[in-house]
């Protein structure tokens, strides 16, 4: 999976977390249905938006979800999962991009791509996904060409910059087409009044798509010699944090002149995570859910204030006797209570939950221990619950939404 959005489960409400799942098992299970199970591996956490942004305007129906049969990447659950147009529609958008992916390796001659036959069969796939693509895009009434069209003027653009090119030069492709894909949103959802502000808060989703993507791979690109469009126009990562920002301000401010019918989802994903993602391109946040001492801009507790912990007495032996009790040696610590697993039995456990992904999403029991654990999903950086609030500071009524979190955070706006 790919995406600049990619939600940490300690900052979504369990709703929230259940509609999100539901956006994301709802794409691809489209791309299956519609296009086979290969075309699922596009499956990606930008292209679920589309989807969350066309149920977020439309009325609720009876036919909004469907159950889903079991899946390894929901340790085998059912689950709830978003059908209907909006999940198509990001289906089609998801396949035309990815396939502009592939020719864009292909082009650059990526990995295994520098070879001929691989080059030609990764070709012959991204020509199916756009036929593919363009197929579903007509049966909703969007067309698909726009964002080909976009994905081809590309090329010619990094082929003609260079220092002192504007850098949202670079980026006005991908802007053009997440700006179409937005709109369109708007169209199936029956609010055509919402397409034009849509428009603007995906032209600016997809320059920040573009920019945090050349942020976080221009040292890669440097050592490997691929192009990059912060490198190869001159441009500082203090200019693209700029401009980053300027984006994510124009964002809110689209959003607040959309009509939703419920948008606590997509306040969250295109407000709160968006700049998280900002944060975590740049190096500017911490994941406060990690082991090892608070976050860097945690507050420092005074002195002359014993430090008890978070739950518990304070440090210290607390079988050691207390001040003015008899002098005694002290007592041991009680044994612990003893209901291992053996080494076999515990591989066997320990196999079963790899297969079936439980050790990857959610919680489970430790195989030979018992002990309640999290999934390696949970080791993300993610900062505090409630850190993405912060950007409503200065943005008036924006986050009238902010109970969205459910987490009892005040936005003070």
């Amino acid at each position: 999976m790919f995406g600049i959005v990619r939600p940490c489960a300690h900052r979504l409400s369990e709703g929230l977390r259940t509609e999100w799942m539901a956006h994301l098992c709802g794409l691809c299970l489209a791309l299956r249905s519609d296009h086979g199970q290969f075309a699922r591996i596009v499956t990606n956490y930008d292209g679920l938006i589309v989807s969350v942004l066309t149920e977020a305007q439309a009325e609720r129906t009876t036919g909004w979800r469907r159950t889903a049969g079991p899946c390894p990447l929901r340790a085998m659950r059912t689950a709830p999962v978003a059908r209907g147009e909006g999940a198509r529609l990001a289906a089609a958008v998801s396949l035309v991009l990815a396939s502009a992916k592939v020719r864009d390796h292909v082009a650059d001659g990526d990995g295994l791509l520098k070879r001929r036959p691989v080059a030609a069969a990764a070709r012959r796939v991204a020509a199916g996904w756009d036929r593919a693509g363009a197929r579903t895009g007509a049966q909703l009434g969007f067309d698909t060409a726009l964002l080909v069209d976009a994905v081809d003027r590309q090329t010619g653009i990094e082929l003609l910059a260079g220092p002192g090119t504007p850098l949202l030069a670079v980026t006005e492709p991908t802007e053009t087409a997440t700006a179409a894909a937005f709109a369109h949103t708007a169209i199936l959802a029956g609010k055509p009044q919402n397409a034009e502000p849509l428009a603007e808060a995906g032209r600016l989703f997809g320059r920040l798509a573009h920019l945090l993507d050349a942020v976080e791979d221009q040292e890669a690109d440097a050592a490997s010699g691929a192009w990059n469009p912060l490198t190869a126009t001159g441009t500082t990562r203090a200019e693209a944090r700029r401009l980053c920002d300027d984006a994510l301000r124009g964002m809110r401010l689209a959003l607040r002149d959309a009509q939703f019918t419920d948008d606590k989802l997509a306040h969250v994903l295109l407000v709160h995570e968006l700049r998280q993602s900002v944060d975590r391109a740049f190096g500017t946040t911490a994941c406060s859910h990690r082991a090892g001492g608070p976050a860097p801009d945690a507050a420092v507790p005074p002195s002359d204030v014993r430090q008890t912990g978070s739950f518990g007495p304070p440090p210290g032996n607390p079988y050691a006797p207390s001040p003015g009790s008899p002098v005694g040696p002290p007592q041991p610590p009680p044994e612990p209570p003893r209901d291992r697993r053996g080494l076999i039995a515990g591989c066997l456990v320990w196999a079963g939950l790899a297969c079936t992904c439980q050790m990857c999403c959610g919680t489970f029991n430790d195989p030979w221990s018992h002990q309640r654990r999290e999934g390696l999903c949970s080791q993300c950086d993610c900062g505090d619950c409630c850190e993405a609030c912060d950007c409503c500071s200065n943005c008036g009524d924006c986050c009238e939404s902010c109970d969205c979190c459910d987490c009892g955070c005040d936005c003070s706006c």
